[in-house]
């Protein structure tokens, strides 16, 4: 791993590269990664990169790139800024980010990145809650890509009706503005596709159990991000511990930790595994699907710790 100085819209930055892939972590705010490329892919920066000029939303600049948020989703708690020069540690594989307490909640966010191999990268997301009270809330991490690509969201492994499987394994969530008659819904045996240009408008789809992985395809390039889900935990938005949205701009790959109270001076913290994946056709059916990035992400998975 190296690591150096770069910029970020004219402010301060780092670099983290290896062999594989390059990551941009801001140090003037955040915690953010504003991009992450691979070296053999042509997509260039994988995550979205927002207009610098763009305007606030509820008070917030989205930017692009990487972020960690607290669910529920709420108008006010869930925006609250992030421009402030984030706490930074330089680690042996990587380095961590903590933010200044948000005035409103009380929560501190940090994040804390390692490059583990060429290929690999372990982010954990941290709430630490530094108010005189307890706050219900769940780690809810989100990456967010340019339009022009496939998402990919794992599907749970088939049954057999036959063989006695008579009980459900998980539930689709959807929101009110959720359509699934549009062409960017894209269901398939072992995966939900979503076809970011054929969405017409916000679309939002969430699932109470899966796999663990979820990928976006672009330019022949796969970004997977992986996160376990715990067997038992109580998940936000109606047990949903993986998200997916899109408005036919951007995709957001979305994963989220358990719904709890987080006590007085308690932390909680949610993991999240990264890889990129060269030389990939489009995993638009079932048959590419099966025959390329399925097995490919099987391959990386057995190399996590």
């Amino acid at each position: 791993m190296k690591l150096s100085k770069t910029d970020y819209r004219g402010g301060e930055a780092l670099r983290i590269s290896t062999r594989a892939i390059e990551l941009v972590v801001p140090t003037t705010l955040g915690p953010r990664v504003t991009s992450l490329r691979s070296h053999r892919g042509r997509a260039g920066n994988l995550f979205l990169e927002l207009p610098a000029d763009e305007q606030r939303y509820h008070g917030y600049f989205l930017r692009g790139g990487h972020r960690l948020w607290h669910s529920p989703e709420d108008i006010v708690r869930t925006y609250q800024p992030d421009d402030a020069p984030p706490a930074l540690q330089v680690l042996a594989r990587g380095v961590s980010l903590i933010q200044p307490v948000e005035k409103l909640t009380g929560l501190q966010k940090g994040l804390r990145l390692e490059v583990l191999g060429e290929r690999t990268v372990k982010v954990t997301h941290t709430l630490t809650n530094r108010g005189a009270w307890a706050v219900t809330c769940a780690p809810w991490a989100l990456t967010m890509f340019p339009a022009g690509g496939y998402g990919v969201l794992s599907l749970p492994p088939k049954g057999d009706h036959a063989r006695g499987d008579l009980l459900p394994t998980y539930a689709l969530v959807p929101w009110t503005f959720t359509d699934l008659s549009q062409p960017a819904w894209q269901p398939r045996c072992d995966h939900i596709g979503i076809e970011v240009a054929k969405a017409r408008s916000a679309q939002k789809l969430g699932i109470t159990s899966y796999p663990g992985w979820s990928a976006y395809w672009r330019k022949g390039t796969a970004f997977v991000k992986y996160a376990a889900p715990i067997a038992g935990a109580t998940y936000p938005d109606l047990g949903s511990c993986f998200e997916v949205f899109t408005n036919g701009n951007m995709l957001e790959l979305e994963t989220l930790g358990p719904l709890a109270p987080l006590a007085p001076g308690k932390a909680t913290s949610h993991v999240e595994y990264w890889t990129v994946l060269d030389g990939l056709p489009k995993p638009a059916s079932d048959a590419v699907f099966a025959r390329t990035l399925a097995p490919a992400v099987r391959r990386w998975l057995a190399t996590l710790p």
